[in-house]
């Protein structure tokens, strides 16, 4: 059963730093993308960033030149470095992972973790 485990959030002041990891318990066979999204409450659930196997990268508009999303394929860790952060990045961020095999299409999701901008 593969588990997508997210670490790192936390209460952050306005303008600071915060770095994101998501562990992958094994590999995921037919991966093509692995992604961070966030949610606040009485919102859908937002693309972040997003990373393919190939090493295309995406921002939202509203994170672009802010946040790196990054992959460390050794440790099978995925992470997001987040800088000059500001009250409204304040969210559930979640780690995804998609895979493609000739039988099924599937997404993996983690827990999630709480990122909150304040001061």
């Amino acid at each position: 059963q593969v588990q997508l485990v997210e670490s790192g959030g936390g209460l952050v002041q306005p303008g600071g730093p915060l770095t994101l990891s998501c562990a992958v318990s094994e590999i995921i066979y037919g991966l093509r993308a692995m992604a961070w999204y966030r949610q606040t409450p009485g919102k859908e659930r937002e693309l972040v960033a997003k990373i393919t196997t190939g090493g295309t990268i995406n921002y939202a508009e509203s994170v672009e030149g802010r946040f790196t999303i990054s992959r460390d394929t050794a440790k099978n860790t995925l992470y997001l470095q987040m800088n000059t952060l500001n009250p409204e990045d304040t969210a559930i961020y979640y780690c995804n992972a998609k895979a493609i095999t000739v039988l099924s299409t599937r997404d993996y999701w983690g827990q999630g973790t709480h990122v909150t901008v304040s001061s």
